[in-house]
């Protein structure tokens, strides 16, 4: 086979190796794929350190970065601090690879989150794509790939990619499921495809090689499942007060909503954090003083299927995510409080 794209690689952490792939398909026009809890806080500031390159490669990190930066309610730091939310190497032995989204945190610091060890187009836009929560489009459950397995195996065992059976279907031929991400209809002209050629497929028909953010990118990214303009943003968030006589009401009044919380902890000791009512809600605490480190996640350890977390905190400003277990159809009321345990 004469053509044999390079390809980057999932980086999966490892507790969820053995998770099969998974995605949702919902109506409507915008077009993507974004795994479920792994965005970060629309809002947010990322920093980025580089682990090595030239200075060529930097300014071309740093430009298709730049791509997504002028979209999205997101903005990076590329200042090179050494707990850097995304850390980039650039070893031309291992591809090109980023973890997804909020995965990057659980990386120790020393080692790099993004590789990339080619910078064909617009792969470092690719990779940041991963970076912000993306996954790949051609495993978007409604894509129109009619893959030839046996052809694709063989192929990606072959250089650049040496990858075995498993490798090749778990970045490629595996689709995601419909509980794992949001995900509308394929994008062909999505930067988040890699090109195929035509003879892997059974009908002939391969995809192209898109180097720059697709017209839906840009859509998805800035839209209200992913980073919107409007909303709820770290520097908005609704502020609670630790051991306030009453609760505060809210709602999950729109499909796939998170509310923002936040709250500052005067003094060192365990604070609890927990949501009451009929929802069954999904909560997340991030701090201190950084609404990207996360601290706890919590499902239904609180009444009923509500969320609660109970950690020793240290003083600093503190943020609360806040969304309902089913983002496919859950909608509802609740009730959140913090205090002192």
């Amino acid at each position: 086979m004469s053509q044999r794209p390079h390809v980057c690689f999932d980086r999966i952490l490892p507790r969820e190796l053995m998770r099969p792939q998974a995605t949702v398909t919902r109506g409507g026009r915008l077009r993507g794929v974004a795994p479920l809890g792994k965005t970060w806080m629309n809002g947010s500031t990322l920093r980025v350190r580089f682990m090595g390159g030239s200075a060529a490669q930097r300014a071309k990190v740093k430009e298709q970065a730049g791509w997504w930066q002028a979209v999205a309610n997101l903005k990076f730091e590329f200042n090179d601090a050494p707990d850097a939310e995304i850390r980039i190497g650039f070893d031309a032995s291992d591809g090109a690879w980023s973890y997804i989204g909020t995965d990057c945190r659980s990386i120790p610091r020393n080692e790099a989150t993004m590789n990339l060890g080619f910078m064909d187009g617009g792969t470092a836009a690719h990779e940041f794509g991963h970076a912000i929560g993306l996954a790949h489009e051609h495993q978007n459950p409604a894509g129109g790939i009619q893959w030839n397995e046996a052809v694709v195996i063989r192929e990606m065992a072959g250089s650049p990619n040496f990858w075995d059976e498993q490798t090749t279907r778990h970045n490629i031929l595996a689709r995601y499921r419909a509980d794992q991400v949001n995900s509308t209809k394929f994008d062909p002209a999505s930067i988040m495809l890699y090109f195929f050629p035509a003879a892997w497929t059974t009908n002939g028909v391969g995809t192209e090689a898109n180097e720059v953010l697709s017209a839906m990118d840009k859509q998805f990214i800035a839209g209200a499942k992913m980073y919107p303009g409007k909303g709820p943003t770290v520097d908005t968030a609704t502020p609670l007060e630790v051991g306030a006589r009453r609760r505060t009401a809210a709602a999950i009044g729109k499909l796939g909503e998170e509310d923002l919380f936040r709250f500052t902890a005067k003094t060192t000791g365990k604070h609890i954090v927990d949501t009451r009512g009929p929802t069954d809600m999904v909560m997340k605490l991030f701090g201190p003083d950084s609404p990207t480190a996360l601290i706890a996640e919590d499902d239904d350890s609180g009444l009923g299927s509500n969320a609660r977390i109970a950690a020793d905190l240290l003083p600093g400003d503190y943020w609360v995510q806040v969304r309902h277990y089913n983002r496919a159809s859950g909608l509802g009321d609740y009730t959140i409080k913090v205090r002192r345990g």
